[in-house]
């Protein structure tokens, strides 16, 4: 039997020669039914998977970024069916942590004949996530980051918004990891991760592989230009773990809460301020279509 594929896209994201090229190679694989949705925004995306899984999609690719990989990754956590992610975005931080590359042909080869990979997301405050989540100054830099900037600079897009932040005030903040209070006192940001590399090609967490069963934690201390030009130095030369300003550790589940109302995010995505976040690791909770291994 030929497989019932989906195809989720973000039409104002651009890979290659585009949508229509995407429908030809598709049809040129043994597929059965071929559902087809576009969306605006990547906001409009969960119902769209949803209609896919349950006309019986077996195959779903996600055309977009790592806004609108989220947004489906929500919708398909727990589902069993594959994702492949076409990287059209403007930050693709998830398909570049797994290899994926930015090339319409060899992302769709990737998921009609990769491997099939259960990996973990991160959920926060009920939503999942596959990159990382934040919220505080870290949170803020990335919502600054318009996508032209992002997509002009690159890298520098983030260093130019958290250059533009590092002023922020601090942020009483208690923290727990795995019920146990981790961190207590003032903050200018919380991170969590499932892979190792952040906004902008930082490695914030050297030691994440989304397939562990945990997330990365990382507060930040750094006050003023000063102090967080030596967490990003850091970042940039080596691990970031050596910075006096920041404390990182791993846990299942975490919790936290904030002397005042913080913007958070979820791979890139804005939400609204909060005082609180929970969040924990899902183990194997997405099926993705990764490239072959590298034969050693």
């Amino acid at each position: 039997m030929s497989p019932t594929v989906a195809v989720v896209a973000h039409r104002k994201k651009t890979l290659g020669a585009g949508l229509d090229r995407l429908r030809v190679l598709i049809t040129e694989q043994n597929v059965g039914e071929l559902l087809w949705y576009e969306v605006p925004k990547s906001r409009k995306a969960p119902k769209q998977v949803r209609k896919a899984l349950k006309q019986g999609a077996e195959l779903v690719f996600v055309w977009g970024g790592d806004g609108m990989v989220q947004r489906c990754a929500d919708a398909m956590a727990g589902s069993g069916v594959p994702m492949a992610i076409l990287p059209a975005g403007t930050a693709n931080l998830f398909a570049n942590n797994l290899g994926i590359p930015i090339d319409l042909e060899e992302s769709v080869r990737i998921g009609f004949h990769g491997r099939r990979e259960k990996l973990d997301l991160g959920v926060l405050n009920g939503e999942h996530f596959a990159v990382m989540a934040g919220a505080g100054f870290e949170a803020e830099m990335i919502a600054d980051a318009d996508g032209q900037a992002k997509r002009r600079l690159g890298k520098l897009s983030y260093v130019k918004a958290a250059v533009r932040h590092v002023g922020g005030p601090l942020v009483p903040m208690k923290i727990k990891v795995d019920g146990t209070t981790w961190f207590e006192g003032k903050a200018s940001c919380l991170l969590l991760g499932n892979v190792s590399t952040i906004a902008g090609g930082v490695d914030a967490f050297d030691d994440a592989r989304p397939d562990d069963g945990w997330l990365e934690v990382g507060v930040s201390t750094a006050k003023g230009p000063i102090q967080w030009a030596r967490v990003l130095g850091k970042m940039a030369a080596g691990r970031s773990d050596e910075s006096p300003f920041v404390r990182i550790t791993r846990a299942r589940k975490v919790s936290a809460r904030f002397g005042t109302p913080l913007t958070y995010e979820l791979d890139g995505g804005e939400r609204e301020p909060t005082t609180r976040i929970k969040a924990k690791a899902v183990p194997g909770a997405l099926t993705l279509c990764l490239p072959a291994r590298e034969q050693t």
